[in-house]
């Protein structure tokens, strides 16, 4: 592979990263998640304010394989909740921070913030079994 091929390669995968991580700032931003709970579901520090100020500039999500595999989850959470309620649109937004009986009546952010990378899990995979999946 020549240097240009490397070159352009990096910078996709750089210009990868930023396009996701504004989707997942606007994905937050209808889920009507606070900043605390953005930060639980990256899997990032309490006081780490600054990179979702980083993100919501477009810049890009590190490039570590833990917070890659977390935006593809919380994406895939988001895909599912608007073909499971394509009519409504609110209750899909809602339904990350509404008491849900499967999660013994905690919200999924909850779940996600007590179990961390395994309640996102869990909340996909209730979210593919409620799609059939």
């Amino acid at each position: 592979m020549t240097q240009a091929a490397v070159t352009t390669d990096k910078e996709s995968k750089v210009h990868d990263r930023s396009v996701l991580a504004k989707m997942l700032m606007k994905v937050f931003d209808l889920w009507m998640v606070v900043n605390e709970d953005q930060l639980a579901l990256l899997g990032l520090a309490a006081d780490n304010r600054a990179a979702l100020s980083r993100y919501r500039k477009g810049e890009p999500l590190g490039a570590n394989r833990d917070l890659l595999e977390r935006a593809g989850h919380l994406l895939a959470i988001h895909k599912n909740l608007r073909l499971l309620f394509p009519h409504d649109r609110d209750l899909a937004y809602q339904w990350m921070t509404t008491r849900n009986r499967a999660f013994d009546y905690r919200t999924p952010v909850e779940v996600v913030r007590e179990w961390g990378f395994t309640g996102l899990l869990m909340v996909r995979a209730y979210l593919d079994h409620a799609r059939g999946e």
